[in-house]
């Protein structure tokens, strides 16, 4: 699994979002936004 070091800009990376359209992280370049991950594995 990659890493990213702290402070660095995030990879570009892609996924669908709850009706299924793809969606890029690229396409929020100059916003302001908070990205949430949520392991599925300990539910």
């Amino acid at each position: 699994m990659a890493q990213v070091e702290l402070n660095a800009p995030a990879p570009d990376f892609a996924l669908t979002d709850y009706q299924g359209n793809e969606v890029t992280l690229g396409q929020f370049k100059g916003q302001q936004r908070v990205l949430l991950v949520f392991n599925r594995g300990f539910f």
